[in-house]
């Protein structure tokens, strides 16, 4: 994630900031040009403000009203709602002050989601645009019958279970299915790496290559993933996969080396904003060395230098973690099979894969 000032004042503020503690300015995001905006009111809307301001007007998302968006519209666009919530579907019951608060870390990781697949000028049509375009689902469970919510996908249309937004709920739920690491913000990266292995590689013309790299995806998915469930991961799972999860259907695989791929380079877009450099004063071969000076958006950038990059801060970012009593932040381990799967999230996000792309273009 970037790092971003306040145009008005040049203090550091951050994607989901709405005021700057310093000047005390409106802020909004603005996604085509990936700038945080100062804003002033002038007649029902918003005019930019700053040194560079050129005087243009805006309007925030509709969402803006339930502290859940930031996102800014231009002020002559007919649109209401912002480029990420343009996607929703259904939304929880406003009626209950608890949903909206539940709704608010929902949209805090799906905002987080849709930055990062428009930083690699990822295709994302909605539902109104598409029959089987990105669509999300936020729903409770049913009290009065006591059916639960799946967190899943269907064609496009992701459902997310609202008490995924619930810490205490959602460790219960990681500790009972034997998982290192369950975020909000992992669901929202694995369930939309399903949306895009239809867009990319179904639709992409890259499904013969996907095969070769993450194996047969006419296997039966139900009998797959009750297989898993019912005798557990395959023994050697450690060898071919990023995670245990990931070895029950290759349409598992998949979208699991996806969201790992987005951990990864919104992280490693977050440590170049802060100017990160990690070198260790016993790593005497430099295997844990790195300074990430680099765009990892880049198109030239390979994925050994994701994959370098990432060996270096990720461990140190794990041992930060210990250090304060916590779980390692990336419990995870990147072999040369992980990696070369990385590889082909990589190419097939930078269209070398397949008939390419849509491009997200900035103004």
């Amino acid at each position: 994630m970037k790092l971003f000032s306040c145009p008005s004042c040049s203090q550091v503020v951050f994607f989901e900031n709405v005021v700057c503690e310093r000047c005390n300015h409106a802020l909004g995001y603005e996604p085509r040009s990936n700038r945080m905006l100062a804003l002033e009111p002038a007649d029902g809307l918003w005019v930019e403000a700053g040194r560079h301001s050129q005087g243009r007007r805006w309007k925030y998302c509709q969402n803006h009203q339930y502290g859940v968006c930031n996102w800014l519209i231009a002020a002559d666009s007919g649109d209401g709602l912002c480029a990420a919530c343009r996607h929703n579907v259904t939304v929880p019951d406003l009626a209950d002050a608890e949903n909206i608060s539940l709704w608010r870390r929902m949209e805090g990781a799906k905002h987080r989601m849709i930055y990062t697949a428009m930083r690699l000028g990822l295709p994302l049509q909605t539902r109104d645009e598409h029959p089987e375009g990105l669509g999300f689902e936020f729903l409770s469970s049913d009290t009065a019958t006591g059916e639960a919510v799946m967190t899943g996908h269907d064609d496009g249309l992701i459902t997310i279970a609202l008490a995924e937004a619930d810490d205490a709920e959602r460790e219960n739920r990681r500790t009972a299915m034997g998982e290192p690491y369950r975020t909000l913000l992992g669901h929202f990266r694995h369930e939309v790496g399903h949306w895009y292995w239809d867009r990319l590689v179904r639709d992409g013309g890259a499904l013969e290559a996907c095969r070769v790299v993450f194996g047969n995806d006419e296997q039966d998915y139900s009998d797959a993933l009750q297989a898993h469930y019912a005798n557990g991961p395959r023994p050697d799972w450690q060898n071919f996969f990023v995670s245990s999860y990931a070895g029950s259907h290759a349409w598992e695989d998949f979208a699991e080396t996806w969201a790992h791929y987005f951990h990864i380079v919104d992280t490693l877009e977050t440590g170049n904003s802060w100017g990160v450099t990690v070198d260790p004063r016993v790593d005497g071969q430099g295997l844990l060395t790195t300074t990430i000076d680099f765009d990892v958006f880049a198109h030239e950038i390979t994925i050994q230098d994701v994959a370098d990059a990432w060996l270096a801060l990720s461990a140190a970012l794990n041992s930060f973690n210990r250090s304060m009593g916590h779980s390692d932040l990336y419990p995870f381990v990147l072999n040369e099979v992980v990696i070369g799967k990385l590889g082909f999230i990589h190419d097939l996000v930078h269209g070398r894969i397949g008939h390419g792309k849509q491009t997200w273009r900035a103004e």
